[in-house]
């Protein structure tokens, strides 16, 4: 299950059951869960940690140290959950001593030459398509596309359940539950389809939809239209999401054009 032919540190942690093929390169301080397999030429640096069942295919590069002038070389890391794959050419940079570590959930799919920049955190389920760019200290929630070729601003925050359609410049935050696309980017709807395949009953949706319309169709602004929400819709787990999102948007939100 483990070439000869690799090049792998005896001080890397590596669980049962592992497939490290030809050419590849495991550092020290690398720790691989049971059940991953490491292609050949993909470059596991140290700092890695990679859960369960993840693979990462070849000439990936996982844990090289920050693209940021502002790094001196501390200590950090690349956390990696259970089941996660990492496609052919992906980079995921290690964090700085702002945040420590870069972080991607359970469960995701990072396509081919993608980019993750210091001190991201991807939350579970994530997809980043084709050619896609994440700055430093972007976070993307549960369940989140993101259309091939399009790059995400540093510092950005892109809600659960959000479709980024392909070829966007992500330079604000991007609310839960909605689609966005276009040049500028902008409010597209709520992402229904999305919503529906992953279970939400049509009551929901239409309370989202509520809210949205609040926010982005009618003449309030966006303090004004969380205090509206507030009055006009029931509270629920998906209503509070969007308050709090709002509420905490440093860079504000992506408007409707």
């Amino acid at each position: 299950m483990i070439s000869d032919l690799a090049s792998i540190h005896p001080e890397a942690k590596i669980a049962g059951n592992v497939t490290i093929e030809p050419f590849a390169v495991i550092e020290a301080d690398v720790e691989i869960g049971e059940g991953s397999v490491i292609y050949s030429h993909a470059c596991i640096l140290s700092g890695s940690r990679l859960g369960k069942n993840c693979r990462v295919f070849q000439g990936a590069v996982i844990a090289g140290i920050p693209q940021d002038l502002k790094f001196e070389g501390e200590y950090s890391q690349v956390i990696i959950g259970d089941n996660t794959t990492v496609r052919e050419c992906a980079t995921i940079n290690r964090g700085t001593k702002a945040f420590g570590k870069t972080i991607l959930g359970r469960d995701c799919l990072i396509m081919a030459n993608v980019h993750i920049a210091h001190d991201c955190i991807l939350n579970d389920h994530v997809i980043l398509v084709n050619n896609v760019a994440l700055a430093g200290h972007v976070e993307i929630g549960d369940w989140t596309i993101i259309g091939g070729l399009s790059a995400v601003h540093q510092f950005v925050k892109v809600g659960p359940h959000v479709m980024v359609g392909g070829g966007s410049l992500v330079r604000k935050d991007v609310p839960p539950f909605i689609t966005v696309a276009r040049e500028s980017l902008s409010y597209e709807g709520v992402n229904v389809l999305g919503l529906r395949r992953r279970g939400y009953k049509n009551s929901r949706i239409e309370e989202i939809h509520h809210a949205y319309r609040l926010v982005y169709q009618s003449r309030l602004n966006t303090t004004q239209a969380i205090s509206q929400i507030e009055i006009e819709i029931n509270e629920s787990p998906e209503i509070g999401d969007i308050l709090k999102f709002l509420r905490a948007s440093d860079r504000g939100i992506v408007k409707n054009l």
